[in-house]
C-alpha cells in the first residue's frame, strides 16, 4: 500500500467518524513519529508533511554533513562527507542534507501495522469524544429507543446510535417497554469501563422528575419558580418543594396548572405517580405542616439537637400523615431534613391510656416499634381497632397481633 492509498483511505475512515481535519492530521502524524522512531532510534531530526486531501505525504530527514573521521559520526542527526556525496557530489562539510524517506522504506509490515494503529486511534478518539460528549449533560433528560430488553438493563440507542443503559434498578416498577418505544430519562452517570464508555440512564432519580418540571412549566424553566427539594419513592409518590421569586406568581398552583394540565404529563411519564407540590417557606413548623399534607397537625415539637420532630395530630389523622406503607412520613422526613415522629393526640377518656413502651417487659421491642410506625404508641390506641386492621397496617404475623391484644386487654380488665 503507498501512502496516497494509506492516507486516503484514513482521511475517509476518519471523515465517516466525525473527526475533525486538525486532529486527523494529529494521528496521522503521531503514526509516522512512531514509524520512524523504530526505524531511526528518534525522530527529531524529521519533518512530515502531510496533505490529506490530496492524500499526500513527505517524510524529509535533515542532518549535518561531517568529517568521515569525525566522533559524531555516529550521531542519528550527522552523516559522513562521503555518505552525503552518494545523495549530490557537490555536498560539503557542514551543510545540511535533506533527504526524502519514502514509506517503502519501513517495510511492509510497518506500513498495515500502521494502517491498524491509525484505525484503532480513531476508534479510541471516538470513544473520549462520546464520554466527554455524555459527561457534559449528566442530569439532563435524554430520548432513546429501545432495541434489546435484558433480565438485568434496558439498552436503547441515541440519535446517532450509541448504546445507552437503563438498568433495572433505575428504573420505575411499573415501567414495561418494548422493542422500537422511545423512553425517556436522565443521563445519571458516564463511566469508562476498559475503554469503552458506559452511559448510565435513570428514571427514579429526583433529579429526573426536576427536569420534567422544567419541561413543563414555563415559570420553572425561566427560573422565575425554583425547585428547592425533591424526594420520591419511585412510582409510587413524591413531593417537590418550590418557592416563586416573583410575588405574583403562585408556585404551587403554576406548576399544577389550570385544573391540572401541567402535572398530569408528568404523572401520566412517572406512571401515575402521586406528586405533592409544596410551597417551600423557611418557617420550619409551617414547612413541616406542609410536608405532612394532607394530614392536619394540633401541635408540633422541635429538637433541633438531634434533629427531630415530635408531631401531635388528632386520631383521624395519623393514618393520613403516615400514608400508605409510611411513604407520607418517610417523603416528609426527606423533604425537611429530620426524623418525624408521629403521635396520637390523647382526648381526656384516652389520658387513662398506657403507653405501649410500659409493656416492654411483655412484648418485644421491635414489635412495640413496628405498632409505633403506624402510629400506634398506646395501648388503647391499639385496642380501637381489630386484629385484621393491626395485620394489614404492618409487618406483624396474625399470632403476634393475637398474643399482643391479650396482653393489652389484661391490662384494663
Amino acid at each position: 500500500m503507498d501512502s496516497g492509498n494509506l492516507i486516503e483511505s484514513f482521511a475517509e475512515f476518519a471523515r465517516g467518524k466525525n473527526i475533525d481535519r486538525p486532529t486527523m492530521i494529529r494521528i496521522l502524524e503521531d503514526v509516522f513519529r512512531t514509524m520512524i522512531r523504530k526505524k531511526y532510534n528518534s525522530d527529531e531530526n524529521f519533518d512530515i508533511i502531510i496533505n490529506a486531501d490530496k492524500g499526500d505525504l513527505e517524510i524529509w530527514r535533515f542532518r549535518e554533513i561531517v568529517d568521515d573521521n569525525s566522533e559524531d559520526i555516529w550521531d542519528d542527526d550527522k552523516i559522513s562527507l562521503s555518505e552525503a556525496q552518494k545523495i549530490e557530489p557537490d555536498f560539503e562539510i557542514g551543510e545540511e542534507v535533506a533527504e526524502e524517506i519514502k514509506l517503502e522504506h519501513f517495510g511492509r509490515r510497518a506500513v498495515m501495522t500502521a494502517r491498524q494503529t491509525l484505525i484503532q486511534k480513531v476508534k479510541d478518539l471516538e470513544k473520549d469524544i462520546l464520554f466527554q460528549q455524555y459527561k457534559e449533560v449528566v442530569g439532563e433528560i435524554i430520548i432513546g429507543e429501545v432495541y434489546q430488553i435484558l433480565g438485568r438493563e434496558v439498552l436503547l440507542i441515541d440519535a446517532e446510535g450509541n448504546e445507552l443503559i437503563l438498568p433495572k434498578n433505575e428504573q420505575i416498577g411499573k415501567d414495561r417497554f418494548r422493542k422500537g418505544d422511545n423512553a425517556r430519562a436522565i443521563v445519571h452517570r458516564v463511566e469508562m469501563v476498559n475503554g469503552n464508555p458506559r452511559i448510565i440512564l435513570s428514571r427514579t432519580s429526583p433529579v429526573f422528575l426536576e427536569r420534567l418540571f422544567e419541561s413543563e412549566v414555563p415559570e420553572v424553566y425561566d427560573g422565575l419558580i425554583n425547585i428547592k427539594k425533591v424526594v420520591r419513592e419511585p412510582g409510587e409518590r413524591a413531593k417537590v418543594a418550590v418557592e416563586s421569586y416573583d410575588d405574583r406568581i403562585d408556585p404551587v398552583g403554576a406548576c399544577v396548572g389550570m385544573k391540572g394540565s401541567r402535572i398530569h404529563s408528568i404523572v401520566r411519564e412517572l406512571q401515575n405517580e402521586n406528586i405533592d407540590v409544596i410551597n417551600y417557606t423557611d418557617n420550619l413548623e409551617l414547612y413541616i405542616q406542609r410536608a405532612l399534607s394532607p394530614a392536619k397537625i394540633s401541635s408540633i415539637k422541635i429538637d433541633e439537637d438531634t434533629d427531630r420532630v415530635s408531631v401531635f395530630l388528632k386520631p383521624d389523622q395519623v393514618s393520613l400523615a403516615i400514608g400508605k406503607g409510611g411513604q407520607n412520613i418517610k417523603l416528609a422526613s426527606k423533604l425537611v431534613g429530620m426524623e418525624i415522629d408521629v403521635f396520637r393526640e390523647l382526648s381526656e377518656a384516652e389520658e387513662e391510656d398506657v403507653a405501649l413502651v410500659e409493656f416492654s417487659d411483655e412484648i418485644e421491642g421491635w414489635v412495640i416499634d413496628e405498632l409505633k410506625r403506624v402510629g400506634l404508641d398506646t395501648a388503647k390506641s391499639v385496642l380501637v381497632l381489630t386484629e385484621e386492621d393491626i395485620v394489614r397496617r404492618t409487618d406483624l404475623e396474625q399470632e403476634t397481633v393475637e398474643e399482643v391484644f391479650r396482653i393489652l386487654r389484661q391490662e384494663f380488665e
